[in-house]
């Protein structure tokens, strides 16, 4: 590394305190000499207390126990010069043991230390002084004094002092100082460049790696920079990296270059200068990694910046990256993939990393070290983004696993950058198709329950990206991933909340996890937002839709309205009106309850219940579903030895979809159609009903005889023989969804319900060929069965009310 610094000092002569430089006995003798009145005597027993405390950290803690600071103290303002030397050389070598350190701050020394450092004073109290400074400069509160009684200028003024001793001590202590950013600012105004400058020309490697270190620190405000590059630093550090003597100050020296970089008026400098071509260079033939990964920060600071990112792909600084991914250093290995991710802002650049880049970032996802792990995952995710061709080439090159794999890292940065990757490769079918079959959904459990804001962002986007797939949303409701996305609708974090919403409603696109997502608290939790006007938003009001649109039983009980859309299938329940936040329980639950008095739920189940070996042979099937293609076939096999609970089958229903199906299908218009079915599910549930006579209609009776019978609160529709409006609508709905007719079933007061059908009225008598706008109309089914009233009419408006 060079030459060393001289020693400190020359020894004094030997005199009558020599001996205490081996006999601690006496050094008690000596520290009560410290305050004497003779100047002799104070300039002898100093020196001693020095060449005493020089011996060991042992001593210094002796000198210390024996109350020797607070004299030294006094004596290094002293007016006799050698007193003041001899006291700040023992002040300054006892200051390098903690325990003295905290007294010196106690003390408060370290104004009566600037105060040494004026240019009158000694050479060698400016190195001790300075040596003690350093040293205090560690601590915090040291450096806020140093800094508020004024400490830097004369420190910096000392930097061009003739002894390098003086030099060393004075920019270690700045450099110490700059560590705060008071400091940092001060500096500049002081005009701390040149002279570090200066100092990177030393014959001492110790200073001038001190110099570049500070340099390093100051460099990362702008406006230092700026005179940095005003003072021609850049050729100073250029020189450094130039000079195979240096290899020791090349890591430094490549830090300044770095933070250098990140203006775009020194970018272009070196690059018209050559030294950018330079800097690739030096950073590909380098052997010391630790050099090579400067490099890779350089460019990385750099590219944060687009006129830098154009600069930089010009110089084809994707070829150098991908040369040094191929290294065996995990820490160059990061800080390239760093580097890679940053230049991804550039589409050049992204476009030029994806068929040499790619597969080495794959190969270190699966690296030992979870630094490199998680810079690779970042990187890739980088390049996916919005790039097709490199979510391609991820997939080539075998990532796919190993993405998934990531899903369990330590580090949250992996885990994150990881689920970005695998969601930017869902955008392709085949891609998503292929990490489909790598049980994408078990692996995104784990990160949905994390505590990290960015992972749980990022995982439920995985979760919306894949679970527009009726597989991939059953493998995740059996591993149990809808409990902590229902969870993750509570965040408190905007970006969080939105995307789980946004899961949410995509997940909800099946019936059996729709259910499963109100049975834990999604629906609540969606109305409650849709509530907020500062929560609400675009995803969360798609998703309470698509919720209940797939979950019919839960949406009539709480909205009181299916649409023309909503179709009613097997397993359909009504259940009757339901309070905001009150859970609908399931069909099983509510099946399985002890006989009440409550009102009877109504089924809604033509789905035949899987029976025990092999199924019913062809000729052994019921003849109805011969003749009704609409019903579902019984399955072939069967394994019964854990068998779900099952829905009754409703025989009776499945005969009124085939009867109006053959009957009422054929007709050939809507409106044919729809009073023809008005009056056959009348006539199947007690026949019109004359207004004045409805009360003595009989239906509750006829309801409890029913669930007394079935010895269940849950009944079938098709055991209904005598309906009311809720019990017709219900059923008018049920066949008119079968057989293709659409229409509403809307919930009114107490038993009341009824159906909206849309209808094209005739042409006005004359006119031919115009088109009119469809009506709607409410279908009777109580009083006239098949009479049609205009919506809004009196006569509709009547129909609906008690």
């Amino acid at each position: 590394m060079g030459k060393k610094i001289k020693k400190e000092v020359e020894p004094p002569p030997k005199d009558v305190f020599d001996t205490l430089s081996i006999e601690s006995k006496k050094a008690a003798t000596v520290v009560l000499m410290l305050n004497s009145p003779e100047e002799e005597v104070l300039a002898k027993a100093c020196d001693a207390i020095y060449k005493f405390a020089s011996k060991g950290d042992e001593n210094k803690v002796t000198l210390l126990n024996l109350g020797a600071v607070e004299p030294l103290f006094k004596l290094i303002s002293h007016e006799d010069p050698i007193v003041r030397k001899n006291a700040t050389m023992a002040f300054g070598i006892m200051a390098s043991n903690s325990d003295v350190k905290k007294l010196l701050r106690e003390l408060d020394v370290t104004n009566s230390l600037i105060a040494r450092l004026v240019p009158e004073e000694d050479v060698i109290i400016h190195e001790f002084a300075s040596l003690c400074l350093a040293r205090m400069a560690v601590e915090y509160t040291s450096k806020v004094q140093i800094f508020e009684q004024g400490g830097l200028e004369p420190l910096i003024r000392l930097l061009s002092s003739p002894d390098p001793d003086v030099k060393k001590n004075s920019v270690e202590c700045i450099y110490h100082l700059v560590q705060d950013f008071q400091s940092r600012a001060a500096v500049r105004e002081l005009n701390v460049i040149p002279p570090l400058l200066e100092l990177l020309k030393s014959e001492y490697p110790v200073i001038q790696l001190l110099a570049l270190k500070t340099l390093g620190v100051i460099s990362n405000d702008k406006e230092t920079r700026i005179i940095l590059r005003e003072n021609q630093g850049l050729d100073h550090l250029f020189k450094i990296l130039e000079t195979k003597e240096f290899n020791d100050l090349h890591v430094e020296a490549l830090a300044v270059v770095a933070n250098c970089l990140e203006d775009v008026d020194t970018m272009q400098l070196i690059q018209q200068t050559g030294g950018l071509k330079k800097l690739l260079s030096f950073a590909e033939t380098s052997a010391i990694p630790d050099i090579q990964k400067n490099a890779a920060k350089a460019i990385s600071k750099a590219a944060y910046d687009s006129e830098n990112r154009k600069i930089l792909h010009e110089q084809e600084v994707e070829k150098c990256l991908i040369n040094l991914l191929g290294t065996d250093n995990d820490g160059l290995k990061t800080a390239v993939s760093q580097a890679i991710s940053a230049m991804c802002e550039n589409l050049a650049s992204k476009d030029a990393f994806g068929i040499q880049g790619i597969p080495q970032l794959v190969q270190l996802l699966s690296s030992d070290n979870e630094e490199v792990k998680e810079a690779a995952a970042m990187a890739l995710a980088n390049l996916t983004t919005a790039n097709p061709s490199n979510a391609s080439s991820v997939a080539e090159a075998e990532g796919i696993e190993p993405l998934i794999n990531v899903l369990s890292a330590k580090r949250d940065g992996a885990v994150a950058n990881a689920a970005i990757v695998l969601t930017n490769m869902a955008t392709q079918e085949p891609l998503r198709l292929s990490i489909q079959s790598h049980s994408i959904m078990n692996a995104i459990v784990e990160p949905l329950q994390s505590t990290n804001s960015q992972v749980q962002s990022k995982a439920v986007l995985t979760v919306a990206a894949f679970g527009c797939d009726a597989d991939a949303r059953t493998e995740l409701r059996n591993a149990g991933g809808l409990e902590p996305l229902v969870k993750l609708l509570h965040s408190r974090n905007e970006e969080v909340r939105r995307n789980a919403c946004w899961a949410a409603m995509v997940c909800a696109s099946d019936e059996l996890t729709a259910v499963e997502l109100c049975r834990l608290g999604a629906l609540d939790i969606l109305e409650e937002i849709n509530l907020s006007m500062g929560r609400r938003n675009h995803f969360s009001e798609r998703a309470l839709d698509k919720l209940l649109d797939n979950n019919l039983s839960q949406k009539y009980s709480q909205m009181g309205y299916l649409s023309f859309s909503n179709i009613i299938t097997d397993s359909f329940y009504d259940y009757g009106q339901v309070k905001p936040g009150v859970k609908l329980l399931s069909l099983e639950e509510l099946s399985t309850q002890e006989l009440n008095d409550r009102r009877a739920v109504i089924l809604v189940n033509i789905k035949p219940p899987e029976v025990k070996g092999k199924g019913k042979k062809e000729e052994e099937k019921p003849k109805e579903e011969e003749e009704f293609q609409i019903a579902p076939k019984i399955q072939e096999e069967v394994t019964l030895e854990k068998l779900p609970w099952l829905p009754p089958f409703d025989f009776i229903l499945l005969d009124y979809i085939n009867d109006a199906s053959k009957t009422i299908l054929p007709l050939a218009t809507t409106k044919e159609q729809v009073v023809a079915l008005a009056q056959f599910v009348a006539g199947n549930m007690g026949g019109p009903i004359e207004k004045d006579k409805l009360h003595d209609f009989s239906w509750e009776l006829h309801i409890s005889e029913i669930k007394f019978e079935q010895k269940c609160n849950v009944i079938p529709i098709g055991k209904i023989k005598k309906g009311t409006f809720y019990h017709r609508a219900l059923l008018f709905k049920v066949i008119a969804d079968r057989i293709g007719i659409g229409c509403t079933l809307v919930r009114g007061e107490y038993t009341r319900a009824w159906n909206e059908v849309k209808l094209v009225d005739d042409s006005p008598q004359g006119i031919t060929g115009l088109l009119l706008p469809p009506q709607v109309y409410v279908v009777d089914l109580m009083y006239q069965p098949g009479c049609l009233m205009k919506q809004g009419s009196a006569e509709a408006d009547h129909y609906k009310l008690i």
